[in-house]
C-alpha cells in the first residue's frame, strides 16, 4: 500500500539543531504566516514536517528507537557482555550511561532533534492559534496534531533524559539557554495539551484526514494522554531519589482516574479493533496503514528512511530472496523470555525467533540456520513479511508503531483494578488473553489473576512483558511502577538458573535438534513453499535422549544450546552484563556533554528534586 508523503520542504519552520539544545530563529519564508496558517493545505505541511525530525539520521531512527529501552527483564542488547561494559554501546544498556558517550554525544544527536521537532510544534501551534480559523475542523484537527507531536517527543525526553527544559513557544532573545524544568511542570502541560487536542482531532475514519494511520487521531491522543498519566503518576529517578511525584495533582489515583477514562472512551467508540496477533505485525512490516485496526499511531518513515528492521527484526546475514539489506537482530528477547511464555501462547514464537538467515547463498537464496539462546532475534518484524524490497544499506522504511489498542486494553485493566478491583478490571484484561491462549487457560490465568488486587497487578506485570517485549515499553512500566531494581535482580537470578538448568528450567535439555523442511503453510516472496527450520528441544519436558532419536531415525542434526562441550552457553559476563550499576539510581541517561557544554552554564547533570 503507498504510503503518505512523510517528509515536507519547511516553510517558516526551516530550523536546525546547533549545539546547546536551544535551535536558532527560523529562516523567513517568502510566504506571510498569516497565509500559511489560514490555508489547510500550507499549514499541513508545516505540521507534516514535525515528522522530519524523527527520521534525522541520529534522531528516532537512528539513536533513540535502537537504544531506548534497552536493557529490560525481557530484551536487551544482544547479547550483554560485561567485558565490554564500558563501551559506547553497551553501556547505553547497562544503566551506566556518561555524558561523553561516542554515540549519543554529538550536536545531531536525537536529544538536539527532538527540540528540532518541538521547536517546529511550537511555530505550527502558534501559527495556527493566531491566524488558524478554528471553525474549520480540519484546520482545528492540525492543530489537535501539532499539540500531540509535541506530546509524544516531550513524553520520550522526560522517559530518556527525566527534567529537561521546557520550551512551549517558539525560540525568541529571551529563551535561547534554558535549565532543567521539573518535570512535573511538564507532565501537567502535556495533559491540558492533549484534552485540548481531544476536541480538535477526528476518530479513526471519522474524516480523510484520519484513514491512515501516519495521521493524528482522537483515538491516539486518549491514548497518550493515559500513557502520559500512569508515568506522570509513577516512580521516578528525582534528584533526592527514586520516587513518585510530590504534586498532589499528580497523584497515582487521580492519574489512574485519567487513564481509565481516556481508555474507556476508545473501547466504547469502536473505532478501533483487536484483531488477532500476528495479523497487527504482518500489516506492519506490509506498510498497510489503514486505519480502524489494532494501530493507532505509527511513526512514519518513508521507504528509504527508518531502521526499524535493521535494530528490532530477524537478522539475515546476506542479501537473500527476502532483502537486499544485511541486517536485523541487534536488539531481542532476554534468553529467558522464551521459556517464560506459555507453549500454547502464540505470542512466543512471533516474539522470539531462535534462527537468523544465513550468509550462504543457493541459487541465491539464505536458508534459517540456529543462533545462540543468548542472541535470539525478536520475530514481530521480518523482511521476510515485507511485500515490496528493501535496497537500502541500512534503511528499511517499516514504520515504527508508537501505540496498538492492546496497550489501551492493559492500561485500562491495570487503572480500573486500582480504582475498582480485578472483578471490574477483568474485561478488559480477557481479550489480550483470548486471542493468543486456550480457553481453558484462559480461564484459570484469569481466576488466579483475579483473586485479589495484587494478584492483578501481578497479572499486568506478566502479561505487558509477554504482549509488548520488543516494542521498547517495558523499561518504562518497571520504572513508573518502581519496581525496576527487583525484576533485573530477579532477571539475572532467572538467567542463572536457565544457564545452570535449576530450578524452573531444570526440564530442558542441553541441545536443540533441527532439521530443514519444507513448510507448505506459507509460501515465500518468489511463490514457492519455502524450506524452515524444524527444532525439537525447545519446550519444557523435550529430552536430549528424545532428540538424540530423532538424529537416528529422521536425519536431525545437533546444536549445543544451553550446554555445548559440557560447558554453559549463557556465561557469567552475559549475565552480569545486563546491568552493571543500580537501576533506579541509573534509570535516565545524562544529558550529553556537547549540550552541557554549550549552555552558557544553563545545563547540568543533576535532576531536580522538587
Amino acid at each position: 500500500m503507498k504510503k503518505y508523503i512523510k517528509f515536507t520542504v519547511l516553510s517558516l519552520s526551516v530550523v536546525f539543531g546547533f549545539a546547546s539544545c536551544e535551535l536558532d530563529a527560523p529562516t523567513q519564508s517568502s510566504l506571510d504566516a498569516s497565509s500559511v496558517f489560514s490555508t489547510y493545505s500550507l499549514a499541513e505541511a508545516e505540521v507534516m514536517s514535525i515528522h522530519q525530525s524523527f527520521g534525522e539520521t541520529n534522531s528516532y531512527r537512528g539513536r533513540f528507537l535502537p537504544y531506548y529501552g534497552v536493557n529490560s527483564d525481557v530484551e536487551w542488547i544482544n547479547y550483554p557482555d560485561a567485558t565490554q561494559a564500558t563501551t559506547d554501546k553497551q553501556s547505553l544498556g547497562n544503566y551506566n550511561t556518561l555524558p561523553n558517550n561516542g554515540q549519543m554525544n554529538t550536536d545531531n544527536n536525537a536529544y538536539a532533534k527532538f527540540y528540532e521537532g518541538i521547536e517546529r510544534a511550537n511555530l505550527a501551534i502558534e501559527g495556527i492559534r493566531k491566524y488558524g480559523d478554528l471553525t474549520n475542523p480540519d484546520l482545528a484537527q492540525l492543530l489537535g496534531e501539532a499539540l500531540t507531536l509535541r506530546a509524544v517527543i516531550y513524553n520520550d525526553l522526560i522517559k530518556a533524559w527525566g527534567d529537561v527544559p521546557a520550551r512551549f513557544v517558539p525560540n525568541n532573545a529571551d529563551n535561547i539557554y534554558l535549565p532543567r524544568t521539573n518535570r512535573d511542570v511538564i507532565y501537567k502541560q502535556l495533559l491540558a495539551d492533549l484534552e485540548e487536542a481531544e476536541n480538535y482531532c477526528y476518530w479513526p475514519n471519522e474524516n480523510a484526514i484520519t484513514t491512515t494511520t501516519e495521521r493524528v487521531s482522537k483515538a491516539f491522543v486518549k491514548a497518550l494522554r493515559a500513557r502520559i498519566a500512569l508515568a506522570a503518576g509513577g516512580y521516578g529517578q528525582r534528584g533526592d531519589g527514586y520516587r513518585l511525584s510530590k504534586d498532589q495533582d499528580l497523584a497515582p489515583e487521580k492519574m489512574y482516574a485519567i487513564a481509565k477514562q481516556e481508555c474507556l472512551d476508545i473501547i466504547n467508540q469502536k473505532c478501533n479493533t483487536l484483531g488477532s496477533f500476528k495479523d497487527n505485525f504482518l500489516k506492519l512490516c506490509q506498510d498497510n496503514i489503514t486505519a480502524g485496526g489494532e494501530s493507532l499511531w505509527e511513526i512514519p518513515f518513508s521507504e528509504g528512511r527508518g531502521r526499524v528492521l535493521y535494530t528490532w527484526g530477524v537478522k539475515h546475514n546476506a542479501k537473500d530472496q527476502y532483502t537486499q539489506q544485511a541486517q536485523g537482530g541487534v536488539n531481542g528477547p532476554v534468553a529467558t523470555l522464551f521459556y517464560d511464555y506459555d507453549v500454547d501462547d502464540i505470542r512466543r514464537d512471533i516474539t522470539c525467533v531462535p534462527y537468523d538467515w544465513s550468509s550462504e547463498l543457493k541459487d541465491g537464496k539464505a536458508s534459517q540456520q540456529l543462533r545462540g539462546v543468548y542472541k535470539m532475534c525478536f520475530g514481530k518484524l521480518r523482511y521476510e513479511w515485507m511485500t515490496r524490497i528493501v535496497t537500502s544499506t541500512n534503511d528499511d522504511g517499516v514504520n515504527f508503531q508508537y501505540m496498538r489498542l492492546a496497550d489501551v486494553y492493559l492500561m485500562a485493566a491495570e487503572a480500573i483494578n486500582e480504582l475498582d478491583g480485578p472483578a471490574a478490571a477483568a474485561p478488559y484484561l480477557r481479550p489480550i488473553l483470548d486471542r493468543v491462549l486456550p480457553k481453558a487457560k484462559v480461564d484459570a490465568l484469569m481466576a488466579k489473576y483475579t483473586a485479589n488486587k495484587d494478584a492483578f497487578f501481578e497479572g499486568i506485570v506478566d502479561q505487558r512483558a509477554f504482549e509488548f517485549a520488543g516494542e521498547q515499553l517495558r523499561k518504562a512500566d518497571l520504572i513508573r511502577w518502581g519496581i525496576i531494581d527487583a525484576k533485573m535482580a530477579e532477571c539475572k537470578a532467572k538467567l542463572q538458573a536457565l544457564a545452570n538448568r535449576t530450578g524452573a528450567y531444570a526440564d530442558l535439555p542441553e541441545k536443540l535438534y533441527y532439521k530443514l523442511v519444507k513448510n507448505t503453510d506459507e509460501l515465500s516472496k518468489d511463490g514457492d513453499t519455502p524450506t524452515m527450520l524444524s527444532i525439537y528441544g525447545l519446550n519444557h519436558g523435550d529430552t536430549d535422549d528424545h532428540g538424540k532419536e530423532l538424529m537416528d531415525t529422521q536425519d536431525y542434526s545437533s546444536k549445543g544450546w544451553l550446554v555445548s562441550d559440557g560447558v554453559s552457553t549463557i556465561t557469567d559476563n552475559i549475565i552480569n552484563g545486563l546491568y552493571t550499576v543500580t537501576p533506579s539510581e541509573h534509570c535516565v541517561w545524562p544529558i550529553w556533554k556537547i549540550f552541557i557544554d554549550n549552555s552558557n552554564g544553563y545545563l547540568t547533570n543533576e535532576l531536580l528534586s522538587d
